[in-house]
């Protein structure tokens, strides 16, 4: 089976990450499948948004596959990373479309590392979430996001002590956008959130993601001049008659993203 599967309804991506046997872990082949998903989600404009879930088995992630990067320097005398096209997940924080993670199950590492590259996140009740680097010697650069998403000292102890926290604390810090009972429910709530979104004005849904990011990357007063560059092409499209227009008329608006 391929490590990573992908289907489109609607102008929803579904990326599912299908490891059960190896806990959703992050194999070579998996990393570089994910960074063709992303490129591929990023240049079919008929997709408006994406999911990122993985198969059932308890875990969401569980970050890097140790066992394959033990083989590989033994055998090849050579870093995992160094055998994946995008180790650090970059493409898919650049993606333009907005991303919902799923997240069925447990997650540390990289699999953190993939739901801080969300914009949106929908977790298991019960489950643990950590960055736990500093307990296999590994390093965690792209943690540094996390800290416009949780508060300095909880995020100091995460990737301080490599420790688990239950995901209901990170939840009332506003880490997730919903916490659900069971894996079925987290992704019935994430596909209701995506088909919200891939029904909005496609062109405005992207700039609204674009202007928080560059918030986040730039700080507020590069950000807010980032985000009226970015939605320069929103104000002069299509959409943006055709929005006011069905509101006048009383009826669902017919977007074209142009």
């Amino acid at each position: 089976m391929s490590p990573i599967e992908v289907t489109i309804e609607d102008g929803i991506a579904t990326v599912c990450i299908n490891r059960p046997e190896r806990k959703n872990a992050l194999s070579v082949a998996a990393t570089n499948g994910l960074t063709d998903a992303w490129e591929k989600i990023e240049a079919d404009d008929s997709i408006r948004v994406a999911i990122l879930t993985s198969s059932d088995c308890g875990v969401f992630s569980a970050g890097l596959d140790l066992k394959e990067a033990t083989q590989i320097a033994r055998d090849e005398g050579v870093d995992i990373l160094s055998k994946m096209r995008d180790p650090f997940h970059e493409t898919m924080r650049a993606c333009k479309k907005p991303i919902i993670a799923a997240m069925t199950g447990s997650l540390m590492a990289g699999g953190m590392m993939l739901t801080l590259n969300c914009d949106l996140r929908v977790g298991l009740k019960g489950t643990k979430v950590g960055i736990t680097e500093v307990k296999i010697g590994r390093g965690s650069p792209w943690a540094a996001p996390a800290l416009s998403m949780l508060p300095q000292p909880i995020l100091m102890e995460i990737v301080l002590t490599g420790d688990l926290m239950p995901i209901e604390r990170l939840h009332d810090y506003g880490f997730t956008n919903y916490l659900e009972d069971t894996p079925d429910d987290v992704r019935a709530r994430a596909y209701a959130l995506a088909k919200r979104i891939a029904g909005m004005a496609p062109l405005s849904v992207v700039a609204a993601k674009g202007s928080v990011r560059a918030t986040m990357d730039l700080g507020c007063a590069d950000g807010l001049e980032e985000g009226k560059r970015l939605h320069e092409v929103v104000y002069a499209s299509n959409d943006a008659i055709e929005g006011p227009k069905a509101f006048a008329e009383k009826r669902d608006p017919v977007w074209t993203g142009t």
